[in-house]
């Protein structure tokens, strides 16, 4: 089993006014020769963006862009035609594939929007774009993960092209759990949203966040209190 910690206060930061970002990976003008990605697991953004403000269309192409919002709505728009809101409780997906254009806009003149972007490198290119969207309040589960993406379009919450799985845990009591990956070529990168856990003897807190490969299982225990989300993606 091979093991990578990143603590919270270890992320690069931007600070833009209106976008509060931190990067568990090298991003934009952040640049860490050691942290460039988590095997095909290649963005993984915490951000805030100000009431009123968002991101102006802009392009992708060959990456598959999931974002979670963790509290706030944002708007979307592509080239697609899709106008939608994500929300709280939501999870979408935007295969680039050939290229897109989109914006992300929060829409309160209010209130803040939180949310993870999450960039993951797609096992095949030029794939047809592709927009797809659900709220996981119907797959929630207490003190046992539930999972919200995968490869596969029948599966439980939205698909990826990659071989990968991602899967919450909102933990109200002390719980022990044994993961097992579903491809032992994979790893698993792991982050705190709120509360701690102890994972193979390692303390991980709040926006910390722990990478483990080279297994085919391993032990966790969530304290009550904790959120957190697993990202098991292919190593190569």
């Amino acid at each position: 089993m091979k093991k990578i910690i990143h603590l919270s206060n270890t992320r690069g930061e931007a600070n833009h006014g209106w976008l509060k970002s931190y990067h568990s990976f090298s991003f934009a003008n952040y640049f860490n020769p050691e942290r460039m990605n988590f095997g095909k697991l290649r963005v993984f953004n915490d951000d805030e963006v100000s009431a009123g403000k968002g991101f102006g269309k802009h392009p992708h192409q060959n990456m598959e862009i999931i974002s979670i919002p963790l509290s706030g709505d944002l708007e979307h728009q592509d080239t697609m035609g899709n106008t939608t809101l994500i929300k709280e409780g939501d999870i979408q997906v935007m295969s680039a594939g050939t290229g897109v254009m989109h914006s992300e806009y929060n829409k309160s003149p209010e209130k803040d929007v939180k949310f993870l972007q999450i960039w993951v490198i797609p096992k095949e290119e030029n794939v047809s774009p592709r927009y797809h969207q659900i709220s996981t309040l119907e797959l929630k589960k207490e003190n046992e993960l539930y999972q919200i993406l995968s490869p596969f379009k029948e599966d439980s919450g939205v698909w990826i092209h990659q071989n990968a799985w991602f899967s919450r845990g909102d933990f109200t009591q002390e719980t022990s759990i044994t993961y097992k990956l579903k491809d032992n070529k994979n790893g698993v990168y792991i982050f705190v949203l709120e509360g701690s856990l102890n994972v193979e003897s390692e303390k991980i807190n709040a926006r910390d966040a722990i990478g483990i490969w080279e297994t085919q299982e391993f032990c966790l225990t969530a304290q009550a209190g904790a959120q957190v989300l697993f990202m098991e993606v292919p190593m190569e």
